[in-house]
């Protein structure tokens, strides 16, 4: 299904369209990556797990920003932008690992990894909503695809309708 969103024109080379697709694609790689790497972090609360991966993180940025950045070279940010860098950390980031991590405790990592395969869906929809993006018909195929991948990935489908064809 992806392969079909992205559509045959990314074989002729690297445009700046395809390096956006395909940096979508690699997050998707990663987000189920790391549900299955995430998998080992059951049994801990999800509120420690996510505190931990977001202190590590962070701890670790910490430097790169400074050298790359250099963050006292600039000038102040607005009090828009910092309350919105605040917002984005509470809900964007900790309140969303702490969903993550919890989902992952309960449903397991094949079912949060199913979520992640939507991430190139919603990339579509979204261009469509806001970038005035038009929806191609390969897009709905490749959109249906992904669709019917995720019905069967998931396996509630077969099993009801095996047990029915028993009854």
């Amino acid at each position: 299904g992806v392969i079909v969103l992205i559509g045959a024109e990314a074989l002729g080379g690297l445009s700046t369209s395809v390096v956006a697709q395909l940096a979508v694609l690699g997050a998707t790689i990663s987000y189920g990556c790391a549900g299955v790497f995430g998998k080992r972090f059951a049994k801990t609360a999800p509120l420690q797990t996510a505190r931990g991966q977001l202190t590590m993180s962070t701890l670790m940025m910490i430097p790169i920003a400074g050298l790359v950045d250099q963050p006292w070279t600039l000038p102040m940010p607005s009090l828009t932008a910092i309350w919105s860098v605040i917002a984005l950390a509470l809900l964007c980031t900790a309140l969303a690992y702490l969903m993550f991590f919890r989902i992952l405790a309960r449903a397991g990592a094949v079912n949060i990894s199913l979520v992640t395969l939507l991430v190139p869906v919603s990339a579509i929809l979204l261009g469509i909503v806001f970038l005035g993006e038009t929806l191609a018909t390969r897009h709905i195929i490749g959109m249906v695809l992904i669709m019917i991948s995720l019905v069967i990935m998931d396996g509630r489908l077969q099993k009801r309708l095996s047990r029915d064809a028993q009854n």
